[in-house]
């Protein structure tokens, strides 16, 4: 992965000048002053691991060469990749670089760096894809720190057929996930918009959820089972699909973000590789009318496997259509719903007939397959035109929310108000967008998507817009994240979410598992005292 961006360089493609010109007109974006630092430019401090400490963290791990210590190592597994993130470590910040990056080789090693840890006091922050945009890669308050890096358990262990199981590693990315899976026949179904990077650790770790969720679920609906490796000894969790032994242990884990032990062997539901897959596209005039169309087919069903709509903003920039920006769509274009089948011919064709109808009636009008065709071509490319924008002088975040259907006006409202009022107040007037792409019979997702031009301090504004964005999520009764995350970012509104009897609940089980508190700390929840 790039180090300064996101995935493939090869990838990468420069904006238009067209377009360029377009954010200097409409945004006032200005073209950055000085060049982005090269990793060869960059340079870390010197680790704050003694001798002793890489001695026994190398016995941990299966020997010296499964500990790295070199600059570039370093810099690869500092922070995640945020906006924020991208923007510090592009100017050379590498203050919270990890000492070191240790490889273990198996759940048994796991359990030895933390025992070897413990003991020595040096926090552990799982690493997976290193995708992470809510600071998830942060630990806060350490005085030493080592990312432990899962690429080396990366197997399909076994593939239950009777009952449509498998169970993975996680340092699996889930590019070779899938490929693994199909060459037994079988799919996940889980395509998020990080699929190129993210792991199986981390889609448990931080309850992902995929473009397919409508058909698939989330991840954490697909999880059956855990193999955790904690402080305290090892968790194994998931002896039937369902069960009433008391409160489920595996629902403690999934959404963890590596707070209370490390993830070494997910159970996963799997399906039949399915025969056919069909995409189209339609367009409703607003976003209400569109938000309605999908409520009743989330309600009513039949649900396609993919199911989304962006509003008015979101579908004239482009972005609908995320091989593009500026992409020609006019101001009446209206929202652009995007659907999604897959099965055999005749029940794609039986889901499609009942769905149309459906879209019909209220007040949809079929575009074809083009639009659908486009997204799904092009579904993985929005991180890569984040970088494009970065590199113009443009920002580009996202952030995402959810809530019952009856609170999604208010809080759409909400949210795209805060975004708008306090970067316009900071001289950085934005252009907010939002789709729905996750549903629910009780509710859905929004996920908004910000430009602006960068400014003076682009970190600082978008600090205070998110801040903002936040606690107008939190008024319009909405949640903190669907499917991001909490990290250190959404941490203190989480805390507000769950209320002071939640946050005490999580840190008795922190301290049950983690009595030494090494386990990223200052993630998903503030420690109960300073850390030493």
């Amino acid at each position: 992965m790039l180090w300064s961006g996101w995935g493939d360089p090869a990838k990468a493609a420069p904006l238009p000048d067209s377009v360029a010109g377009l954010l200097r007109d409409l945004l006032g974006v200005r073209p950055a002053t000085a060049a982005a630092a090269g990793i060869e430019d960059l340079t870390v401090a010197a680790s704050r691991l003694s001798e002793a400490d890489l001695t026994a963290l190398a016995g941990a791990v299966g020997g010296a060469a499964h500990v790295r210590t070199d600059a570039e190592a370093r810099i690869r597994h500092t922070r995640g990749k945020s906006t924020p993130d991208l923007l510090r470590i592009r100017a050379g910040e590498t203050a919270d670089a990890p000492d070191a990056v240790l490889l273990p080789g198996s759940h048994e090693q796991v359990l030895a760096v933390l025992e070897a840890c413990t003991e020595r006091r040096i926090a552990v922050v799982p690493f997976g894809g290193g995708t992470s945009v809510v600071g998830g890669l942060a630990p806060e308050g350490v005085s030493s720190f080592v990312a432990l890096d899962l690429r080396r358990l990366d197997a399909l262990v076994s593939v239950d057929e009777v009952s449509r199981t498998a169970v993975l590693q996680p340092g699996l990315r889930a590019p070779q996930a899938e490929a693994l899976l199909r060459e037994r026949g079988y799919t996940l179904g889980h395509f998020p918009q990080s699929f190129e990077w993210a792991t199986i650790g981390g889609f448990a770790a931080a309850r992902s959820s995929g473009q397919a969720s409508a058909g698939y679920g989330r991840f954490d609906d697909m999880v059956v089972g855990l193999t955790v490796a904690t402080p305290r000894g090892t968790l194994d969790l998931g002896r039937a699909p369902k069960s009433a032994a008391g409160p489920d242990l595996r629902q403690l884990v999934l959404g963890s973000e590596g707070a209370f032990g490390v993830i070494t062997a997910v159970t996963v539901k799997i399906h039949p590789v399915p025969t056919e897959a069909a995409y189209e596209g339609w367009r409703f005039a607003s976003f209400d009318l569109g938000a309605a169309a999908l409520r009743r087919i989330a309600q009513d069903g039949p649900l396609p496997v993919v199911l989304r709509l962006s509003d008015e903003t979101e579908t004239m920039i482009g972005l609908a259509d995320p091989t593009a920006i500026g992409g020609g769509l006019s101001e009446a274009a209206g929202c652009l719903v995007v659907l999604g089948f897959e099965g055999t011919a005749e029940q794609i064709a039986e889901r499609r007939a009942v769905v149309r109808a459906v879209l019909e009636q209220a007040g949809g009008e079929r575009l074809g397959a083009g639009p659908g065709e486009k997204w799904v071509h092009g579904r993985f490319n929005a991180p890569y035109l984040r970088d494009s924008l970065l590199d113009v002088g443009a920002f580009a975040e996202t952030l995402e929310t959810a809530a019952f259907w009856s609170q999604i006006p208010a809080l759409y409202a909400g949210v795209k108000q805060a975004l708008t009022d306090t970067l316009a107040a900071s001289g950085t007037p934005p252009l907010v967008m939002c789709h729905i792409s996750h549903v629910y019979a009780a509710g859905a997702s929004l996920y908004f998507t910000v430009v602006s031009a960068q400014g003076e301090d682009a970190v600082a504004h978008w600090a205070k817009a998110k801040h903002a964005a936040n606690d107008a999520i939190i008024a319009a009764g909405g949640t903190i994240s669907h499917h991001h995350g909490v990290g250190t970012d959404h941490r203190d509104w989480y805390a507000r979410e769950i209320g002071p009897l939640g946050v005490d609940v999580l840190r008795a089980v922190k301290a049950s598992l983690d009595p030494a508190g090494i386990l990223n700390p200052g993630v998903l929840i503030a420690p109960a005292v300073p850390q030493e």
